[in-house]
Formats: C-alpha cells, structure tokens, sequence
C-alpha cells in the first residue's frame, strides 16, 4: 500500500527532484532556441512523443496535461530515450552543416566578396575546399590573410554581451557628455564640497541619476553611512572599516561552527550564481569578499539570516565603489591589481551600505517574508484600479501576482534589468523616502503595464508566465529607466496619499 502510495505521489509530482531548474531574467538570458525549436516543428510527427491537440488555457488545464508525464512504461521509456538520441544526434548534424556553410562563405575572396556589395557577379565560384582555397589565393592575399590571422592571435578583451556590460549607461545612443550633463556634474561637486552637504538639495538632484564621477561618495551620503559634514567624513569612514574587520576577526572563523555552517554553506552555493555573465564576479577573490560581508551581515541580523536573494544585492555597491578606483571597463577589471587598502575599504563600504538597504525592507527577510507577501497584496490590489483589463487578464487565466513578483520585490528587479540599469535606479530609490519598499511597488507597477500588449497578446498561463519570467529588457539604457520611474511616480503621485483609490 506504501508502496503504491509513493508510485501515485511520483505521477502527481511536476518537478523531478533534485534536477536543476534554469533561472532566467535579464542577467541570465536564456538560449536561442531557434535551431532545436525549428527541427522538432519539421519533425514532431514522425518522432516526438503524442502531445494533446488542446492548448492549456489556465493553470489547472496546463496541469491535468501534464499530469500523465511520469506515468510512462519500461517499453516507452525505451522509445522515449532512442527518440532523443535520434533527435540530438539530427540537430548536431544540422548543426555541423549550418557551421560547414559558414565557413564556406568566408573562403570567398575579399575582392569577389567587396564586388558583391555594389553588383552580383555572372558566374559566381563557391570554394568548396580550404586546398581549393589555398590554389586560388594570390600573393597579396596571403599577405592579407597572414596579417589578419596575427592580429586575431593576440590577446583580447573578452567580448560582454550587452546584457552584461556595466559601463555602457547610454544604451539609447545619447551622447557621452552633454553640456547639461557637465553642469549637473559641477553642481554635484559644489554640493558634495560644502562644508555641510545640503541632503535635501543632495536627494532632488539625484533623483534624475548621479554622474558616475561622484555617485560613490553621493551613495555613501544618502544611505546614512557618511555623515553630511565634510570634516567629519574622513575619521567616520575610518572608524566604520575598522569596526566591519573587527566583526571579521570576531565572527568569520565561526562559518565552520555546527550552527552556522548551513548559513555558510548556502551563501557559498549562491555566490558565483551572481551576475555568471560578468567576469568580474567569477573572480576568486571577489567571491571571497562576497561571502565574507554576507556571513558578517547573517551573523549580526539573527532575524532573517542569510536569505537567497540578499546576494544580488551587494553587487551594485560593490561596482560603485570598485569604479571610484577604476578607469577603464569595470565588468573586465582584474581586481588583484588593486592595493590590499583599497580592496578592504571596498568590502567595508559595500557591507554597510548594503546593511542600510536592508534594516528599511528586513521584514521581507524574516519567517514568512511577509513583507514580500504584503507587497505582492498592495501591487494586485493597485493593478485592478491602474489596468483592470490586465487584472481580469490575470484571473482569466489563474495567473496568481505571486508567481511572478515575488521575485521582483525580493530582488529588487534585479533579476529582470541588467545591472547598469539597476544602478540607474538605485540612484532613484536612495533618493526617494523609503525608496526600497515604498516607492519600489509603485515601480513595479509602471514596469509591469508597460508590457500590457504583450501580456494581452498572451492566451494561456504558461505563455504569460514565461512572459512574465523573460521580459525583454536586455537593451534598456538610462532612457528607459527614466521614463519607468517617472511613471512610477505620476503612479505615486495618484494613489500613495489616496489608498482609498486602489482598496476594494
């Protein structure tokens, strides 16, 4: 009877435990599907698995469909693993053919491929071999050639795709430096070079964005880690970095403790899951000053304890910081050639700016999280007055708010934007009373009726998840952001001090 029990409770099962599940969002784009996607299209007749005709429309249809996924004889799963291997093996020949065809085309020469941009040539000659190649290439081409395969043998940068790129801050194209920009600039520094910082005046002009020249000094001010006079900034950095080596000193060696190793343990798991398309982060030493302020920070808030999420949010202090030393890209840095002063004083920043973030949101940290909870409640109850056509589109197809924005209030968004764009709004968010958690809903809701012809566009609970889940945000720049915060707060401006607008 057990045993029967457990047969039905692996039927009913979705997941397969202990497999991994891919983790998408703007920092972890997923893979062009296209290739596979188009041979099991041509071939999904003769060789998949009989899927049904009906397309599911809401969750429970989507689930009664793949109720029977496990429920698979010794026989079809024979059928089933020779299918794939059959499948596999076809793609990789594709594959190897769509490869062959390229390199076929840049064997052509580049005086007949230049020709062929203004005209095309009568009898075009396809080189079908790389000796045929080397037969009809002539001395200025060799030469040609030669230089460029020494050029290429160098050492490179590596190429970061857009989506992880940290400096590229004007995705739209907008111009390096305005002459409104230098004059914003000149304004920062005569505020930061007072003798006593007029916060206020601080937070209206950061609101539109910090120049990169002075946002770490600007951050450290508007978090409350430094204090606004002048004078003083100096002895308090240096005795808060004292105090945070001093907890390392105290605390770290205990990592290794019965009663702490679990909390070590997942933090270590999670750390190079951080931004993985940045080579910046996959450093060993960066990982290790990660999961040095993240234990200190777990051990000293016994309340929440570390919580996966908690993460992703060191690295935009970290960036900001690190930029105040570094000229060039910061996402291709190498960070032993650094000094061991500077490198302690970037971890002690980034940890008590960090510490500052979270005492304003730590109830979204603790049992339960029922800060995360109540913030998913304020963004459905505020969407059903915004767009009430995407709130009906929601409950038409069983859509919970829950499913997919708990991880925008629990990272932040972070998950969903490249980081050049999360620092862009952090700008924003510190400048903002409770930034982080109040006026974060009101972002969250412009961000999501900006995509109200997609998600409408969408007619079943898988699509608008997946949706949901992979929004297209890789190309985003200052520009977008802009116009998302003020949306957010003409969104603010309407229903913060009138609650009454958005209650049922």
């Amino acid at each position: 009877m057990a045993a029967e029990s457990s047969r039905q409770f692996w039927k009913r099962s979705a997941k397969l435990p202990g497999s991994i599940q891919p983790v998408y969002g703007a920092q972890h784009p997923p893979l062009d599907p296209r290739l596979t996607k188009n041979f099991i299209k041509e071939h999904s007749k003769g060789n998949a698995l009989p899927l049904k005709n009906k397309k599911a429309s809401s969750f429970h249809e989507f689930a009664r469909n793949t109720s029977d996924a496990w429920d698979i004889g010794d026989d079809e799963d024979e059928d089933f693993s020779s299918s794939f291997q059959t499948l596999n093996s076809k793609v990789a020949k594709a594959t190897a053919a769509q490869v062959l065809e390229n390199h076929s085309k840049l064997r052509v020469k580049p005086e007949r491929a230049q020709s062929a941009l203004s005209e095309m040539p009568a009898n075009c000659k396809v080189i079908k071999s790389s000796s045929e190649a080397q037969l009809s290439r002539s001395p200025e081409d060799a030469c040609m050639r030669n230089a460029l395969h020494k050029q290429q043998s160098l050492p490179l940068r590596p190429i970061i795709p857009l989506v992880a790129r940290i400096s590229d801050q004007n995705a739209s194209g907008a111009p390096p430096m305005t002459v409104r920009e230098k004059t914003r600039l000149e304004k920062f520094r005569q505020l930061l070079s007072s003798h006593n910082t007029d916060l206020d005046e601080l937070r209206k002009c950061s609101w539109p964005g910090v120049p990169r020249e002075v946002r770490p000094v600007t951050w450290r001010l508007l978090s409350g880690y430094l204090p606004a006079n002048k004078e003083r900034r100096k002895l308090t950095l240096q005795r808060k970095r004292e105090e945070y080596f001093g907890f390392i000193e105290q605390y770290y060696d205990s990592r290794n403790e019965e009663h702490h190793q679990d909390t070590y343990r997942q933090i270590h798991i999670d750390i190079p899951r951080t931004n993985p398309l940045i080579p910046l982060f996959q450093q060993p030493l960066v990982q290790e000053i990660f999961e040095r302020i993240l234990f200190i920070w777990a051990i000293r808030h016994p309340a929440s304890g570390y919580v996966q999420g908690i993460n992703d949010l060191v690295t935009p202090f970290f960036v900001v910081f690190l930029s105040e030393h570094v000229e060039e890209d910061v996402e291709n840095f190498d960070v032993t050639t650094l000094s061991q002063d500077v490198l302690r004083s970037i971890e002690a920043d980034s940890f008590w700016c960090m510490s500052k973030l979270l005492d304003g949101i730590q109830d979204n940290y603790t049992f339960a999280q029922p800060g995360i909870q109540k913030k998913v409640k304020a963004l459905e109850e505020l969407v059903s007055r915004i767009d009430e056509q995407v709130h009906n589109h929601f409950r038409k197809y069983e859509v919970e708010y829950l499913q997919f924005a708990f991880r925008w209030m629990n990272n932040l968004l972070m998950r969903e934007l490249p980081l050049r764009c999360t620092i862009r709004l952090w700008d924003t968010y510190q400048s903002e009373p409770e930034g982080f958690s109040h006026f974060h809903l009101y972002v969250c809701a412009a961000f999501l009726i900006k995509w109200r012809k997609e998600i409408l566009d969408e007619e079943d609970f898988q699509g608008l998840l997946m949706l949901l889940q992979n929004l297209p945000t890789i190309h985003w720049g200052n520009e977008e952001i802009g116009l998302l915060l003020a949306e957010a707060y003409r969104l603010k401006y309407m229903f913060a001090d009138a609650p009454n607008h958005y209650r049922r």
